[in-house]
């Protein structure tokens, strides 16, 4: 995929001082020596020491969590001195620890992962950790911060937020507004938290309701199915949000063959079908929240920073943090050519 801004902000080329000299204000006083100043280098795109990152991650049975896997390639394979080792994925946890530990017999210098369930994957966070791999999780958290060096994900929350405000905006004249909620698999925390954020977000327009509410299972057909038990349900509603691309594929089948289009409907990650329609603005989807899976990228970016024992640029400190949650951006008409190629299929 093409390269994004977010690489731009996370790794420039010219490293930012932190020092400043302090003078002493009376005469009568000794001169200040000058405070410490950051000589750490900081990643660029020149090649450095050569770091070898272990990647794990799920199956890529998901077009968002293949797009996952192929920003991770695709980011790896622009360093001539980072070597990529990566597993097949698998969404079975006992298969995946597995594979971790094979990265971790390795010897590898860096680890991501992707874990399928990071309570369960969290020992052998923390068995990387000790062996002395440093580990960048990247999305679904470890239960424990001591197995991880870096998180770097989504903004499960925000993406409801921001997905409500639009909403109220488009409908805050309208009285009487009714919403319905086409969420995820209700089971997993990242859908409590987006239909938290969403709930949270329309308590600030008085004249909203949420009417309804239908879980899915972030497929096409699941998304079809249960679109089309809302619009039986409710016969009229001004907005929907649904929480996944991919669902929403079936939800707009629904949609149409239901012949209905007098709402406007959110959607949620960011896929190449969805961005597509957005900018055709020939059905009812005016707008999609990302969860991006550049973050892929960025975690191959943040793992080579720690094996070069090396800071970011833009940024003072001399070490990577210990988080970095990336934007929910909303993706209209109005700025889809800035979004587009970001778009997974």
């Amino acid at each position: 995929m093409p390269e994004t801004s977010r690489r731009g902000l996370l790794f420039g080329t010219a490293a930012v001082s932190a020092g400043a000299f302090l003078t002493a204000c009376t005469s009568n006083e000794p001169k200040e020596k000058a405070t410490a100043q950051n000589n750490q280098p900081a990643a660029d795109d020149k090649p450095g020491t050569p770091v070898t990152i272990g990647f794990a991650g799920p199956q890529a049975d998901h077009g968002w969590l293949n797009a996952i896997n192929v920003q991770a390639k695709s980011r790896a394979e622009k360093y001539s001195e980072v070597t990529l080792e990566i597993t097949e994925g698998s969404n079975d946890t006992a298969a995946q620890i597995g594979q971790v530990k094979t990265l971790i017999n390795k010897k590898v210098d860096v680890l991501v992962v992707l874990p399928a369930d990071g309570k369960a994957l969290t020992q052998v966070g923390l068995e990387a950790m000790k062996a002395g791999i440093p580990v960048v999780n990247l999305d679904r958290i470890f239960a424990s911060p001591q197995a991880y060096r870096c998180w770097v994900g989504g903004d499960n929350y925000g993406m409801g937020l921001n997905a409500g405000h639009y909403i109220g905006e488009q409908l805050k004249d309208k009285a009487g507004a009714k919403v319905v909620e086409l969420a995820g698999i209700d089971n997993l925390e990242l859908t409590k938290q987006r239909s938290q954020g969403f709930a949270d977000a329309l308590k600030n327009y008085s004249n909203i309701k949420l009417v309804a509410r239908q879980a899915a299972d972030f497929t096409v057909e699941s998304g079809q199915a249960k679109m089309a038990q809302l619009l039986q349900a409710q016969k009229q509603f001004d907005a929907l949000w649904n929480h996944d691309d991919d669902q929403g594929v079936g939800a707009l089948r629904a949609i149409q063959q239901a012949g209905r289009d007098e709402f406007i409907m959110v959607g949620g990650a960011g896929a190449k079908s969805a961005m597509d329609a957005i900018k055709a603005d020939n059905s009812v989807l005016k707008a999609t929240v990302l969860y991006p899976p550049t973050m892929a990228a960025s975690a191959i970016d943040l793992a080579r920073a720690l094996g070069q024992s090396k800071g970011i640029s833009g940024l003072s400190e001399m070490e990577i943090p210990t988080s970095l949650t990336l934007y929910s951006a909303v993706v209209t008409k109005e700025n889809i050519d800035q979004y587009l190629p970001t778009g997974f299929s």
